[in-house]
C-alpha cells in the first residue's frame, strides 16, 4: 500500500493541474466574446447613388499659339535712326516702330523730281517742234494747191512734221519713266518709317540705333485676343470629331480655372508614326489672361448623355485598369457590403459605373480601407 500513494498523489496532481487549464482556456474565450461583439460601428462617408447627366469626352493636350503674329521686316535696307517702340508694349496697326535714315532715299527723290521736271521742260519744246511742223506742213500744201511749191516740198515738210512727232513721243515715253522713278522714289523714301502691320504687342525687339536693317526680322509682333490650340487626337476618335465642338481645357498657370474654346480644323491626314490626328482649336482670349505657347490639357466635349451614375474615385476599392473591373462598399442597414461594378469613363475625380450600381445605393466613401464585408458601419456625413 505504501508504494501506490506517490503514484496516486501523482495523478491526481495532474488531474488538478489539467481542470485548472481547462477553466482558465473556457475564461479566456468567455472574455473575448463579450469583447468581439461589443466592437463599435465604423464611422465612415457615404453618397447615395443619383442619376447624373455626363458629357462624353476625348482627354487632349496641347499648347497655345496666337492666330495672328507677324515678323516685321524692313522692305528697304537702311541704317536705323530712331527706334520708337520697346519690348511688351502695345501697339496698332500703323504705328510707327522705327525710321531710317532718310539722307540717301532722300537724294533719289530729288533726282528722280528733278528728271520729271526736265522730261516736262522736253516735251513742251516737242509740243512746239510739233507745232511749228504741222503749221509748215499746212502752209506747204496751199502752196503746191497754188502751183507756188513743188511736191518735193510736200513730202519734206511732211517728213519734218512726222519727226517731230516722233521726237515728242520719245520724250512722252522718257517723261512716263520718270514719273514711275519719282513715284518709286516716293515710295522708298516712305519706307523710312516702318509701321506695325497688325493690332498686337511687340514680343520682341531685334533691332537698336545705329543697326544697318537688312532682310531679317525687325520685330515680332503678337495678337493674343484670338489664340489657337494645337492638339492631337487618338485615330479611333475621329468618327466623333467636328468642327463646332466645344474643348475645355486647364492650364498650370491658372490652377482651378476652366477655359474652352471651339473646334476649327481637324487634319484631313493621319500621322503614321502615332497613328493620331491634328486638330485645332479656336479659344477667344478678349482679356488676353491666356498667352502663346502655354501646355495644357483638355477634353474634347463629343456628346451628352442623362441618367448616367457617377463616382468619386476614392469609392473603388481593387481597381482593375485593364479589365474595367472594381468593387464598391456598400452601406446595407448599418453593414458594409461589397458589389462588385464595371468600370466606364474616367472623368476629373469621378469614375462611370455602367452596371453595378443603382440609384438609391448608399456607398462608403471614406473610411472604408480598414473595413471588411459584415463590418458595422456608421454614416458619418456625405452626399
Amino acid at each position: 500500500m505504501r508504494s501506490k500513494k506517490p503514484f496516486v498523489i501523482i495523478v491526481m496532481t495532474c488531474i488538478t493541474i489539467v481542470g485548472f487549464m481547462l477553466f482558465k482556456h473556457r475564461a479566456t474565450e468567455a472574455g473575448n466574446e463579450p469583447s468581439k461583439s461589443a466592437k463599435p460601428p465604423v464611422a465612415v462617408e457615404t453618397m447615395t447613388i443619383e442619376f447624373s447627366a455626363m458629357a462624353d469626352t476625348v482627354d487632349v493636350v496641347g499648347t497655345l499659339s496666337p492666330k495672328i503674329q507677324t515678323d516685321v521686316k524692313a522692305e528697304y535696307g537702311g541704317v536705323v535712326r530712331d527706334v520708337h517702340v520697346s519690348e511688351w508694349v502695345r501697339v496698332k496697326k500703323g504705328d510707327p516702330l522705327l525710321s531710317l535714315d532718310t539722307r540717301e532715299p532722300q537724294a533719289m527723290l530729288n533726282k528722280a523730281k528733278a528728271a520729271v521736271d526736265m522730261e516736262k521742260a522736253n516735251l513742251l519744246q516737242a509740243n512746239v517742234a510739233v507745232s511749228r511742223a504741222e503749221r509748215e506742213y499746212n502752209r506747204v500744201l496751199q502752196l503746191k494747191e497754188s502751183g507756188l511749191a513743188t511736191s518735193q516740198s510736200v513730202d519734206e515738210a511732211g517728213t519734218e512734221k512726222d519727226a517731230a512727232l516722233a521726237r515728242k513721243a520719245s520724250v512722252v515715253a522718257r517723261l512716263t519713266t520718270a514719273q514711275q522713278d519719282l513715284a518709286q522714289a516716293k515710295l522708298r523714301y516712305s519706307k523710312n518709317v516702318i509701321t506695325s502691320p497688325i493690332d498686337g504687342v511687340v514680343a520682341e525687339r531685334k533691332i537698336n540705333q545705329g543697326d544697318l536693317a537688312t532682310d531679317r526680322p525687325l520685330f515680332k509682333i503678337v495678337d493674343n485676343r484670338t489664340l489657337d490650340l494645337t492638339v492631337t487626337v487618338p485615330s479611333r476618335f475621329m468618327r466623333f470629331l467636328k468642327p463646332g465642338l466645344e474643348l475645355r481645357f486647364t492650364t498650370d498657370a491658372f490652377p482651378g480655372k476652366t477655359f474652352s474654346g471651339k473646334l476649327k480644323y481637324i487634319n484631313p491626314v493621319v500621322s503614321e508614326g502615332d497613328r493620331s490626328v491634328k486638330v485645332i482649336a479656336e479659344v477667344r482670349n478678349d482679356s488676353e489672361t491666356l498667352k502663346g505657347g502655354l501646355f495644357v490639357k483638355g477634353q474634347i466635349v463629343t456628346g451628352h448623355r442623362d441618367q448616367v451614375i457617377q463616382v468619386p474615385r476614392n469609392a473603388l476599392v481593387n481597381w482593375n485598369v485593364e479589365k474595367k473591373q472594381a468593387e464598391i462598399l456598400l452601406a446595407d442597414n448599418g453593414v458594409a457590403r461589397k458589389k462588385n461594378v464595371n468600370v466606364g469613363l474616367v472623368q476629373a475625380d469621378n469614375v462611370e459605373i455602367p452596371s453595378g450600381l443603382k440609384p438609391g445605393d448608399e456607398i462608403i466613401l471614406r473610411g472604408g480601407f480598414n473595413i471588411k464585408e459584415g463590418d458595422k458601419v456608421r454614416k458619418n456625413g456625405g452626399q
